[in-house]
């Protein structure tokens, strides 16, 4: 009897395709399959691609490209395999399988298939499977950090955005449901679970006929795990109960991700999101009043399809005026089958690029005024590498979110995925730079585990 295949598999994306990437190796491992991180040793690679904008589908077609010219058999994956099937399957005769969005969990059947000399398509016409906990998971991020992902797809129909072409519509998981996924992730010793939808702030409208992140956030407050983050965070969400749950939840961190996109009402109406237009200004006070030491990230997108020169300082003024944590930027991207792709009024790439260089540079100084602030505090950090030539820490606190946000690297000894209490010593626009004080396993404690005051 010939023993299984070897698998690999190439990620790309986000964390919503991060979390199909580990329900499919979890899949391949309860049947046996060896798994190897080394593309060259495996039979397969699977490449979970990634489509939201011409920069990941190039990133994805570069991987695609260097594997089928190392002779691998590749299996695609995700939003790629989803938005391009039929050109893929031409394209790239080295592929032997294609598997859409909704179809991951399909994964060990199609291997199977492909082992008898099939050469296979597995795209679903719409998206409709959500995994819950009871779908093997091997997790490939840091020992101290999860991805729960509480709903999936999208209501919305932003004319900038195709992922519910890619995605469906969205579906909810129970609130059991996540709250079981939740325990299983404390009891391996995770100590920072951050919930990730589409829209988070709608979670459970489908499943419940409204929205029920507060009562979600409430039942997460029982986990045994120090910090809850909340992503995607849609501003017209985050209601008087939201904004009380996190507050009265000590386990649920105050930082919210707020995807504005932009601040100008005539842009945003553009983008066909024109109640955000009207509620910027007055949500973003709301939480600062209710929530003073909530920490704010959002992102932009400059250079819409008709933004005229005016609505552009707009937004530096609105980014200006609110003294964002965080901020990202993006340039338009034209996505065929949207519809912003056929509207008039596009910009060139290079007035494009001016507006997001100038965007983060007015940006600059406030994360480092607001980094600085940082400065002779001891706060809770969560240790995740080591540098092994020079032994210095790196991890992250409740301010940074996992690769969007900066990082604290630190002196002294902790060991990787605990938490550290550090005193902060320095700062730059980015990251934080600090020392050890005391080493201690958080699990239980408060969110803040102790205050953030002046260290001696």
């Amino acid at each position: 009897m010939n023993p299984k295949p070897t698998i690999a598999i190439s990620h790309l994306g986000c964390e919503k395709n991060r979390v199909d990437t580990e329900h499919m190796l979890g899949l391949l491992v309860e049947a046996g399959y060896g798994v190897d991180a080394d593309e060259a040793l495996a039979d397969y690679v699977i490449v979970n691609t990634c489509s939201f904008i011409q920069a990941a589908r190039e990133e994805s077609v570069r991987t695609l490209v260097e594997l089928a010219e190392a002779d691998k058999k590749i299996v695609i994956t995700g939003c790629m395999a989803q938005h391009f099937q039929a050109q893929l399957l031409e394209e790239l005769p080295e592929a032997v399988a294609l598997v859409g969005t909704g179809d991951y969990h399909k994964i060990v059947d199609v291997i199977e298939r492909v082992e008898a000399g099939q050469r296979v398509t597995e795209v679903s016409s719409e998206s409709t499977y959500i995994a819950d906990e009871t779908v093997p998971r091997y997790r490939t991020t840091t020992e101290g950090v999860a991805y729960l992902r509480v709903a999936e797809g999208c209501d919305y129909r932003c004319a900038f955005c195709i992922i519910p072409h890619l995605r469906g519509n969205q579906r909810s998981r129970s609130i059991e449901s996540i709250v079981a996924e939740a325990n299983q992730l404390a009891a391996e010793g995770v100590k920072e679970i951050i919930l990730i939808s589409q829209i988070t702030t709608n979670y459970g409208l489908d499943l419940y006929g409204k929205p029920k992140l507060a009562e979600l956030l409430r039942a997460l407050g029982q986990v045994d795990v120090p910090w809850i983050r909340i992503h995607y965070a849609y501003p017209t969400g985050l209601t008087p109960a939201v904004i009380e749950a996190i507050r009265e939840t000590p386990n649920v961190l105050p930082y919210l991700d707020l995807p504005l996109q932009h601040s100008h009402p005539e842009i945003l109406r553009a983008m066909n999101r024109p109640w955000q237009g009207q509620v910027n200004d007055w949500i973003i006070e709301q939480i600062k009043t209710a929530l003073p030491e909530a920490v704010l990230r959002t992102t932009f997108i400059v250079g819409f399809p008709g933004e005229t020169a005016a609505q552009f300082e707009h937004l530096c003024e609105f980014v200006q005026r609110h003294q964002f944590d965080h901020v990202g930027v993006f340039t338009f991207s034209p996505e065929e089958g949207t519809p912003a792709y056929s509207l008039p009024g596009h910009l060139p790439q290079e007035v494009m690029e001016a507006r997001r260089d100038r965007l983060m540079s007015l940006q600059q100084p406030i994360s480092l005024h607001r980094n600085r602030q940082q400065i002779g505090k001891v706060i809770n950090v969560l240790i995740e590498q080591e540098n092994p030539e020079t032994g210095e820490l790196i991890g992250r606190s409740d301010r940074f979110s996992p690769d969007v946000d900066g990082l604290v690297y630190v002196q002294g000894s902790a060991a990787l995925g605990s938490m550290a209490l550090v005193k902060i010593t320095d700062a730059d626009p980015y990251d934080l730079y600090g020392q050890v004080a005391i080493a201690a396993d958080l699990i239980g404690w408060p969110k803040m585990a102790l205050p953030a005051v002046p260290a001696n």
